[in-house]
């Protein structure tokens, strides 16, 4: 019989952000965004900074995901990433003011190592305002 929800886990260094058995998974992989739903092939995709989305008996929740790789294989699914928070505890006062800072350090950057490291902080203060939102 076809199982009905995959074990997804998103793990950084620190600790296991979220683990539970959804019902689908939405992600931006760095060729694009995906989908996966129990019984998907095999599949693996480097992330994105951007979200990733789990669905569970018509609820979702959202997490800010800064880069790393996702691995799917017999309805189980992982996100290692560096860093991950779920939406609903990103302060978003403190996500705007990152924003804001990284847009005046794009303004300003004289190199273009300046400019690629700003344009990297603006990625995750977007991210992070962006899963908060939903």
């Amino acid at each position: 019989m076809a199982e009905k929800t995959i074990h997804f886990k998103i793990i950084t260094p620190e600790k296991i952000v979220y683990e539970d058995d959804v019902d689908a998974i939405y992600a931006q992989g760095k060729a694009g965004s995906f989908g996966v739903l129990p019984n998907h092939i095999p599949f693996m995709s480097s992330l994105a900074i951007d979200t990733a989305k789990v669905e569970k008996n018509g609820e979702t929740k959202v997490f800010s995901i800064i880069g790393g790789a996702f691995q799917f294989k017999n309805n189980e699914a992982i996100i290692l990433t560096e860093v991950a928070e779920c939406g609903s505890d990103i302060d978003t006062a403190r996500a705007q003011l990152a924003k804001e800072r990284a847009e005046a350090k794009i303004a300003s950057a004289e190199t273009q190592r300046d400019i690629k490291l700003a344009n990297m902080a603006l990625a995750k203060a977007m991210a992070r305002l962006k899963a908060a939102s939903k």
